[in-house]
């Protein structure tokens, strides 16, 4: 049986502290309890920054004004194979929050651990680390 295929956008949205606002994965969800950089999968048709404007307003409140692809990311596991686009979101309108009842907050770059976030991301942390 072919595995599923899923793309994704995500947002690395990182103040002029250097600070980054991550989400916790709720219970009952795919990888719940890992932290997340906020995003979704995309819709059929759409580009990546399209389903992440898209999704971090649905998730987080947050109108992206500036964004720029950072790295992407493929990754299988047993079920399904994801292909993530992880953007840095320089500038928004609002101040984000865990709009859907998700935790949030925000984390110092430097201080993010990336064994709090699911496997995919976790070159993704080390990245913005090193």
């Amino acid at each position: 049986m072919e595995k599923k295929h899923l793309h994704i956008a995500a947002g690395i949205i990182r103040n002029a502290q250097q600070q980054i606002f991550i989400t916790e994965r709720p219970d009952g969800t795919h990888m719940a309890g890992f932290w997340e950089f906020p995003g979704g999968k995309l819709e059929k048709g759409e580009e990546a920054e399209e389903a992440l404007v898209r999704e971090l307003e649905e998730e987080v409140g947050i109108i992206v004004t500036e964004s720029q692809l950072f790295h992407r990311v493929d990754h299988e596991f047993d079920d399904r194979f994801i292909t993530l686009y992880f953007f840095i979101v320089s500038n928004w309108d609002n101040e984000p929050y865990g709009k859907e009842g998700q935790k949030s907050r925000w984390i110092e770059q430097k201080d993010l651990v990336a064994n709090e976030f699911p496997p995919a991301n976790r070159v993704i942390v080390d990245m913005l680390t090193k």
